[in-house]
């Protein structure tokens, strides 16, 4: 394996570590921000960095229609184009089979999209897949090609995305080969059914991946219906790499996937919601355009790095009112360092063994506002 992944604790099912990468370490639990188009929107590397990310996402769809990947690589890859020094992970593109139904079409081979942006036709193999993430965009950790199926799925449908998924995972390895300082993830699929996702997760063990990822989830079903997959999921996959819950989520999501044996995270909700004015908080999401905030001269959180302890609350709301950049800039801002301080709390809860105590805790806090 090109990284190693060392556990230094659990509790329960819950466990902390670091995963060791060419360009540094990841600790886990991880929350990775999504940079989609060579940007963490509406943030700088730096403010990135200094919200104590180990790690970001780069999407394989939007960078191969634009830069594209061969204009990509010319420029040095994607760490020298956005200037960030740190590991980055890529999806394969396969969420955008699924997102992007009406202009894509799914066939044994490959998926051909027609561009969003254009109209322009692109076809996707696994074979180029790879091609692009490891060797164009220069990714630490590439993604197996897979086939997402929407919520709700009938088990044929569900069985079928599956079986491709495998099928197009065997050709990612074939593709991606041995590397020394890349890693290749492959993904779990089976919709809400236990037994597919068992077949899923034995025949990717059979392939052999540096690590394993969930797909399929968050995409509708619902935190309850993802919490019983995910008393599952996690424990089919091998115990000594790190298993990836792709696409989630809410502050709660992360807390209940951890619980469940869980290591790393993305989303676009903490940048989404901060260009909507939404804040994320100890006790809970607050919506910075209600009017309660026009005077009130407190921080967010004083704890947290960035804009949280600089502006009161009154100065975000009137940004975010006036519909000023600035507002977005800070309220994206805030919400990233707080992800990473949850992830943070959570591996210093796991290492001194209360990770349970946080669990209630933060059950309390979030359902009692």
């Amino acid at each position: 394996m090109p990284f190693p992944f060392e556990i230094s604790a659990t509790e329960g099912r819950a466990r902390t570590g670091v995963l060791k990468t060419a360009r540094g370490d990841i600790r886990t639990p991880a929350f990775m921000p999504v940079g989609t188009a060579a940007t963490v929107k509406a943030m700088t590397v730096e403010q990135v960095k200094a919200t104590g990310a180990d790690i970001i996402l780069g999407n394989t769809y939007h960078l191969m229609l634009r830069p594209g990947p061969e204009r990509m690589e010319r420029l040095g890859g994607l760490h020298k184009f956005m200037g960030w020094d740190k590991p980055i992970l890529t999806d394969s593109g396969g969420f955008q089979v699924m997102s992007l139904a009406g202009i894509s079409k799914v066939k044994e081979d490959a998926v051909t999209f027609a561009s969003h942006i254009d109209g322009s036709k692109h076809v996707l193999s696994p074979e180029r897949s790879i091609e692009i993430q490891a060797d164009r965009i220069g990714a630490d950790i590439s993604m197996q090609l897979d086939q997402c199926v929407a919520w709700p799925a009938e088990k044929p449908a569900a069985k079928a995305a599956m079986e491709l998924s495998i099928r197009w995972g065997a050709r990612s390895k074939a593709a991606f080969g041995p590397r020394e300082t890349q890693a290749l993830f492959g993904i779990q699929q089976g919709s809400t059914f236990e037994d597919l996702r068992r077949q899923s997760s034995d025949q990717l063990r059979e392939i052999g991946f540096d690590g394993y990822a969930i797909g399929g989830l968050a995409v509708g079903e619902g935190h309850t219906a993802m919490c019983e997959v995910l008393d599952y999921a996690p424990e089919m996959l091998p115990a000594d790499r790190p298993r990836y819950l792709m696409g989630v989520g809410k502050p709660i999501d992360l807390v209940e996937a951890v619980y469940r044996g869980v290591d790393m995270f993305d989303c676009v909700l903490p940048t989404r919601a901060g260009r909507h004015g939404q804040a994320w908080t100890w006790d809970g999401p607050i919506n910075l355009k209600n009017a309660r905030f026009a005077e009130d001269q407190d921080p967010l959180d004083p704890t947290l790095s960035g804009p949280s302890s600089q502006y009161s609350k009154a100065y975000l709301h009137h940004l975010i009112r006036a519909d000023e950049i600035l507002g977005k800039i800070l309220l994206s801002w805030h919400n990233i360092a707080f992800f990473q301080a949850l992830t943070a709390a959570m591996r210093d809860a796991i290492q001194h063994g209360r990770f349970e105590q946080f669990r209630r805790d933060f059950h309390t806090r979030h359902t009692s506002n």
